[in-house]
């Protein structure tokens, strides 16, 4: 059942976040978003209230532990708990490693991976407590397969995936009924291009996106279908893509 559970989603303000907040609080979910654009999450949740769902905000950079910890306080005051955390926040400037873009790989590994740990630790020991709760983690088809040009952008999404299994089974030997699932998106439609400060590998990407892309409203669907399966059900992984595109 999704209606009245307490759904905390960073990276909320725009693609995969915000499609996903919307779907989840027209079937009834409480909202938590968080992201660092202030002016996006007052729309969004604007919209949200607009709509007769329910919704609050908070400024966050996942990179910052207690930007976490007070996301997750946040649901617990405006909601009275938390039920789900999905770690949605990312970075995708990929370039070759030749380029030697130090610093974006470095951002890229604080967001993508410290982020995702940030998230887990502020919300596990709420999960354990009560002996339930689902993180639900977005990586990328580039932390299942390597390509060429997303060297560290893939070392850091297969760190999410190593991360949500370990977890995973770590649940359940500790029997605290914890759930998990790992999203691997293909070219969906999203503002991470924008990221990408390397010319060449911007431009192809951009190509690539230009042909095969599909709406962050198909994730959305995911994530719900994820979070509706009985408490006793994991499906840990889901890999989604455009039908034409050879990902």
């Amino acid at each position: 059942m999704i209606k009245n559970k307490v759904v905390v989603i960073t990276g909320a303000s725009s693609g995969i976040g915000a499609e996903t907040a919307k779907l989840l609080a027209s079937q009834g979910a409480k909202v938590v978003l968080g992201a660092r654009r202030e002016e996006k999450l007052k729309a969004l949740t604007d919209e949200i209230i607009a709509a007769g769902g329910q919704a609050v905000y908070r400024v966050t950079d996942v990179v910052r532990p207690e930007d976490n910890e007070n996301l997750i306080q946040l649901a617990q005051d405006a909601f009275g708990g938390i039920d789900v955390m999905f770690l949605n926040a990312g970075l995708m400037p990929n370039s070759p490693l030749s380029a030697l873009h130090v610093d974006e790989w470095n951002r890229m590994v604080d967001v993508n991976i410290k982020g995702v740990l940030n998230g887990i630790a502020a919300a596990l020991p709420i999960f354990k407590a009560k002996k339930s709760g689902h993180f639900i983690a977005t990586s990328s088809v580039a932390g299942l397969k390597a390509y060429p040009g997303g060297a560290v952008y893939g070392a850091t999404k297969w760190a999410v995936r190593d991360l949500m299994e370990v977890l995973r089974m770590e649940a359940a030997q500790e029997g605290s009924h914890i759930r998990t699932a790992t999203i691997y998106p293909a070219a969906i439609k999203t503002e991470l291009l924008t990221t990408t400060t390397d010319e060449a590998t911007a431009k192809g990407m951009q190509e690539m996106y230009d042909t095969y892309e599909i709406g962050a409203d198909r994730i959305a669907k995911v994530v719900s279908f994820a979070i509706d399966m009985p408490d006793d059900t994991n499906v840990n992984e889901f890999t989604v893509g455009p039908t034409d595109q050879p990902w």
